[in-house]
């Protein structure tokens, strides 16, 4: 049987966050990143010699259009006992998100016809600006993070992106592009800055892929 827990307990904003960041990199690219907007409700069930399922009611919405929402429920098992494996995550959203066809079929363009690799750093930069033109680059790095907080979360922790210290793409034969990613992630628990090194390859047909992705040591 579930339990109610009250939203906002610990760990409810934890196991919305990986809920959040599971949905971001399934359905986020470089002209879409989803958000909590807030957590509506949440249950918890102990299932015995397996983990800790939580139930959730999330409403979500775009950072690139605040007053599009869409509502959606969410499954998150915790296993027990074992810390490498990332919790099982499923959802639904309540309705279809707009397309974003157009905007990615621009930036896709616009990065493939570039003469020299796009390189850039410290984004946002001290004063929380993100140049416009590097704003794709900005939401592929957070959707890519969604990843990342759902493959390396536990009950006991919350990752979320602060900056991009460095963002460099890398030619391919192939049609994908690559980006080569260093990020500072803020571990809300602790309160640690954790480098994090990912590859993120994007194609505008098949999403955001995370091909590489490892925590590096802190200087």
């Amino acid at each position: 049987r579930a339990m109610e827990l009250p939203p906002g307990r610990v760990p409810a904003g934890r196991v919305a966050a990986v809920a959040a960041g599971f949905v971001r990199f399934q359905r986020g690219g470089p002209a879409r990143a989803l958000a909590l907007r807030a957590l509506r409700g949440v249950r918890a069930q102990d299932i015995k010699d397996v983990g800790h399922k939580y139930y959730l009611d999330l409403e979500l919405e775009d950072v690139l259009d605040k007053d599009s929402t869409v509502n959606c429920t969410a499954e998150v098992l915790y296993h027990l006992g074992n810390k490498n494996i990332a919790p099982d995550v499923q959802f639904t959203l309540e309705r279809e998100l707009k397309s974003t066809e157009e905007a990615d079929h621009m930036f896709y363009t616009r990065i493939r016809s570039l003469e020299k690799e796009l390189v850039a750093e410290n984004i946002p930069d001290s004063h929380g600006h993100v140049p416009p033109e590097l704003e794709p680059l900005h939401l592929l790095a957070w959707v890519a993070s969604g990843y990342v907080t759902w493959q390396n979360s536990t009950e006991n922790t919350q990752l979320q992106l602060a900056q991009i210290k460095h963002v460099k793409q890398v030619k391919r034969s192939d049609e994908y592009l690559q980006f080569d990613y260093v990020v500072l992630l803020h571990e809300m628990v602790s309160q640690e800055m954790i480098p994090w090194e990912m590859t993120v390859l994007w194609h505008p047909q098949d999403g955001v892929q995370v091909t590489r992705e490892s925590r590096q040591p802190r200087h």
